[in-house]
């Protein structure tokens, strides 16, 4: 039986529930496809806190790989088999989904669903920060929070596949050594630590050129005071709670962004190259570790222990 996971409202894990969903049929412009594996993200558990809502029926998921099942009037481009990905769309828990065909990614055979679906929102998130957030390449240092996360991991091999140093952050030794085995140079240890003093030690008191906060909270003041004058910080999550407000004066030279992936993706004109550019990274092995596989109906499951810091890696849904 198919099945789609729907939020009854904002609220934990427990609002997510299982509903009983026959395929259905495209319309003009859109395909039907059938779901190999489901990415699993934070932004999934800001949809169904309430902090960014859902648009209805309040299916959360962004991204998954699947097979094309059924064409909708004016979908030329595509045909009933062909192996796709994409990112960017909300609706993502479910045996099958309605796509509109423009964000549909062919997938070459030598790339698995599970590795596409575990690593394009990433790598569309890294593409858009390595290229628009600060130009990283060789000789560039990049101060990457939670390198052991799913996100964390293609930063950081993205990063050094363009010739940058870079220094990650994290929660233990052993997800320190996870971030190492990833291609970090240097990683600080310990949500406590002293990520300033370390970062300043690090790089002989001059700061990094781009750092990236997933964090949130207080952590932002504290990636602010790592970066070099003239450097770039961006703002990509609040695991630990939302940034309290920054006065200008604090920034000095330093440029702050909090980029959207989602705004980035919903552009038909962005979205092609980076889903080209997303397809070759993974064929080039910077791709998102797989930490977890989880049933769909499982999803309230995999919420809690990502929530937890319990996990390391993507996760994945299979429906």
């Amino acid at each position: 039986m198919d099945i789609s996971i729907r939020t009854r409202g904002a609220g934990g894990p427990e609002v997510l529930e299982v509903v009983p969903q026959e395929p259905q049929p495209p319309g003009r412009g859109e395909i039907r496809l059938r779901q190999h594996a489901v990415g699993v993200n934070f932004l999934d558990i800001y949809h169904r806190s309430g902090l960014y809502p859902l648009p209805a029926p309040g299916i959360p998921g962004v991204e998954a790989a699947g097979v094309v099942e059924a064409l909708g009037p004016g979908v030329e481009h595509l045909q009933v088999g062909d192996r796709v990905a994409y990112a960017g769309a909300p609706g993502g828990y479910a045996s099958t989904r309605l796509l509109p065909a423009w964000r549909a990614v062919r997938l070459p055979e030598d790339i698995g669903f599970d590795i596409a679906a575990a690593s394009m929102l990433r790598g569309m998130t890294a593409y858009m920060l390595l290229t628009l957030g600060y130009p990283v390449g060789a000789g560039s240092t990049v101060l990457v929070h939670a390198a052991a996360g799913g996100l964390g991991t293609v930063l950081t091999r993205w990063s050094r596949h363009l010739g940058a140093t870079v220094i990650g952050t994290a929660g233990n030794e052993a997800k320190a050594a996870l971030a190492v085995a990833h291609g970090a140079d240097h990683v600080i240890v310990g949500r406590d630590a002293d990520v300033v003093g370390e970062v300043a030690r690090l790089t002989d008191g001059r700061g990094v050129d781009f750092a990236i906060d997933g964090i949130g909270g207080d952590m932002l003041r504290r990636s602010l005071r790592c970066v070099r004058p003239f450097g770039a910080l961006a703002s990509i999550g609040w695991v630990a709670g939302p940034v309290p407000p920054v006065e200008v004066q604090e920034l000095g030279t330093v440029s702050l962004a909090k980029p959207s992936v989602m705004a980035y993706s919903a552009d038909p004109v962005c979205y092609p190259d980076a889903a080209s550019a997303v397809v070759e990274a993974i064929r080039a092995g910077i791709v998102a570790g797989i930490g977890g596989r989880y049933r769909l109906a499982e999803a309230a499951r995999a919420h809690r222990e990502l929530e937890a810091g319990a996990t390391t890696g993507s996760l994945l849904l299979m429906p």
